[in-house]
């Protein structure tokens, strides 16, 4: 009995021994594996992407092990793969994330040639480099419009045109709020990540930056000052919340004038199509254009991937243009292929809404490339609260924001966002 035990024994170790070499052997030595990470969670998102990589497979013979994240926990998630040596051939980044981690030597520099990178869109580019060598390839980018509720705006007896400028939304509020349950602008209050993509909007179309033509950081510009004097003067006539309810608010048809993206094309579809709204570029202020706040998704590759060749036909088949557009067709939020070479389709050109958008993108920035964005985010979000809720004016929110970021190396370095090889 006892022998036939060991003999037992010995048949499942010798088993256990071939499985596990098999998978080590499928896990370190098969080039035609990558794995993608990436943040387009919902089903209907999961289910185009999958389509599109399913027919880069194909063409390639190789297979792409996708995992799904979520931007309330991913960047931790890649955090800690990283730190532990178990990240991802290829991931998706956001624009204000890729400084952190370009120059934190965790990606892999691409070939700005071989990689086309001239085609992608100006403002996009910038976000790519660290210190003159490029690290991700611009995937898709979206901008902000100013959308308006002309039912609203007849009711309380007010031109159903576009607003010239915020300060004319301003005088309107009045008689836009004497309207039983009705607001006369929508203004995102305390939201993180969320807060500060408007309050730029404002300090860039008042003329503003949040750096110098030195480099450095100066939130309390007198231009910034007084862009954020006139948000809050905004929300305080009108409802302060955050963008998830703000949207809901107006997809319910009780906010006069709202800043947001593309996203709500379709929840207003789904929830109230009957919606008589009308969207526009963002407003001027004081005479200047109105611009508007760009992001962008960015696809990088690990610097210890070990199948670097496979990741390059990845990333190139996934950010060029006519694959980008794809997924762009087919879902309203990711916007527009960074490749600046579809932003003439026919299907933006022919969309109702979607054309403005593209015009809108003429007149849109993206955040500064600084490895150091995020903390400059949370001060100026911060500071941006306080005013808005009343406990501090504009001046001093943004005096005490200056004080903060000024102890901490918050220089812009532009070197970085210039191509050297």
């Amino acid at each position: 009995m006892k022998v036939k035990y060991k003999i037992l024994f010995a048949f499942i170790i010798a088993i256990t021994i071939l499985n596990i070499n098999g998978c080590t052997n499928n896990n370190t030595n098969d080039k035609n594996t990558i794995t993608f990470w990436h943040f387009w969670s919902e089903p209907y998102q999961r289910k185009i992407l999958d389509s599109i990589v399913a027919s880069f497979e194909k063409a390639n013979n190789c297979k792409v092990k996708i995992t799904e994240l979520s931007w309330n926990d991913g960047k931790t998630k890649l955090y800690a793969a990283f730190n532990s040596g178990t990240a991802p051939d290829v991931l998706e980044l956001g624009s204000d994330w890729v400084a952190q981690f370009s120059s934190s030597g965790v990606l892999h520099k691409l070939d700005p040639d071989s990689m086309e990178f001239a085609k992608y869109i100006e403002f996009s580019q910038a976000p790519s480099i660290w210190d003159g060598n490029l690290y991700a390839m611009p995937w898709i980018v979206d901008t902000r419009v100013l959308f308006y509720n002309r039912d609203i705006l007849r009711k309380a007896g007010i031109s159903t045109e576009p607003p010239k400028s915020f300060n004319s939304i301003l005088a309107d509020a009045p008689a836009i709020n004497s309207l039983e349950n009705i607001y006369a602008y929508g203004a995102i209050g305390s939201d993180a990540h969320r807060l500060y993509k408007n309050i730029i909007i404002f300090f860039w179309s008042n003329g503003g930056d949040l750096f110098d033509s030195t480099g450095n950081i100066h939130l309390n510009s007198p231009k910034n000052v007084a862009a954020l004097d006139l948000y809050v003067q905004l929300a305080q006539n009108g409802f302060i919340e955050t963008q998830k309810q703000l949207d809901n608010s107006f997809s319910q048809g009780k906010i006069a004038y709202y800043i947001s993206g593309a996203w709500l094309l379709d929840q207003i579809q789904r929830e109230n199509p009957s919606l008589d709204f009308g969207i526009s570029l963002i407003p001027a202020i004081n005479g200047h254009s109105g611009v508007s706040f760009a992001g962008g998704e960015y696809i990088s590759i690990s610097s210890k991937t070990k199948n670097y060749d496979l990741s390059k036909k990845f990333v190139k088949y996934m950010t060029d243009g006519k694959n980008a557009i794809e997924f762009c067709k087919k879902i309203n939020e990711a916007g527009f292929p960074a490749d600046k070479n579809f932003y003439n389709d026919q299907f933006y050109q022919n969309h109702p809404y979607r054309k403005t958008f593209a015009e809108q993108l003429k007149f849109a920035k993206m955040t500064p490339v600084n490895p150091k964005w995020l903390d400059i985010e949370a001060i100026l979000e911060n500071a941006a609260v306080k005013a808005i809720y009343g406990e501090q004016t504009a001046q001093e929110a943004l005096d005490d924001a200056q004080l903060r970021v000024s102890g901490m190396d918050g220089k812009n370095i532009t070197k970085g966002t210039q191509l050297t090889n």
